[in-house]
């Protein structure tokens, strides 16, 4: 299930989440040029133990940035094309809209803060219930603050549509659903997941499920006191 696109225009163009689409690609290009993705990730990545050891493999194998760093520098790294892809989509179709709400500037700082949001809740989830294997993989990518604008989004826009591609094996059907609908399914997944994850810590395959729960909660949360306007109304 893929967004395409939404039926939401907005007032002005969206400066701050184009120029956050640019830098992630960017640092991507970066990844696939230097040395090698994993030698980046392991490098610039955040990793959980080092608020609260001990840390294990991997990341007592390689030198890291400190967690205060890796808490930025995470956010613009990913670890594949998918990984990145799917980010940049979900920025895009649904960045716009909460940028026109928010202001420009506001809008930067609100999804740093999204960001950081969904790394400490990441954090608190992996220090109580993983092992120290686990608080020692590295955490990358921006899919915690696009969570957190995937929350924004439903409270600004409820009636809102999203065209949506559905995948099955080789045939792919376009269909426009309620975005309430599209999140909420999403939302209900990371849960899904995030729950396995706590009671079989290696079934979660790497991926930070409660960051995007913590992202997406501090979106709900937090839009409302930022908003400087409603975006514009669906157009159809």
């Amino acid at each position: 299930m893929l967004p395409i696109k939404d039926n939401v225009p907005t007032r002005t163009f969206p400066y701050v989440t184009v120029a956050l689409i640019a830098i992630n690609v960017a640092v991507w290009l970066a990844e696939i040029t230097g040395t090698s993705v994993d030698n980046d990730v392991f490098h610039y990545g955040y990793y959980p133990c080092s608020l609260d050891g001990p840390c294990v493999e991997p990341a007592t194998l390689v030198h890291h940035v400190a967690w205060y760093e890796g808490i930025f520098t995470s956010m613009f790294l990913h670890g594949s094309w998918l990984h990145i892809g799917g980010n940049m989509l979900f920025l895009w179709i649904f960045g716009n809209n909460v940028e026109d709400a928010l202001g420009h500037a506001v809008f930067l700082v609100w999804y740093l803060a999204a960001g950081l949001a969904a790394t400490a809740v990441q954090t608190v989830v992996t220090l109580a219930f993983s092992v120290p294997a686990g608080a020692s993989i590295p955490n990358v990518g921006a899919s915690g603050a696009i969570a957190g604008v995937l929350g924004a989004y439903i409270v600004l826009l409820p009636t809102a549509s999203v065209l949506t591609a559905f995948i099955v094996v080789i045939l792919v059907f376009l269909r426009e659903i309620p975005a309430v609908l599209f999140i909420g399914i999403w939302f209900l997944f990371q849960l899904w997941e995030g729950s396995f994850a706590i009671i079989q810590p290696q079934s979660g395959g790497g991926v930070a499920f409660f960051a995007h729960i913590g992202g997406f909660v501090f979106g709900l949360l937090t839009i409302r006191v930022f908003a400087k306007q409603r975006p514009l109304r669906p157009r159809w």
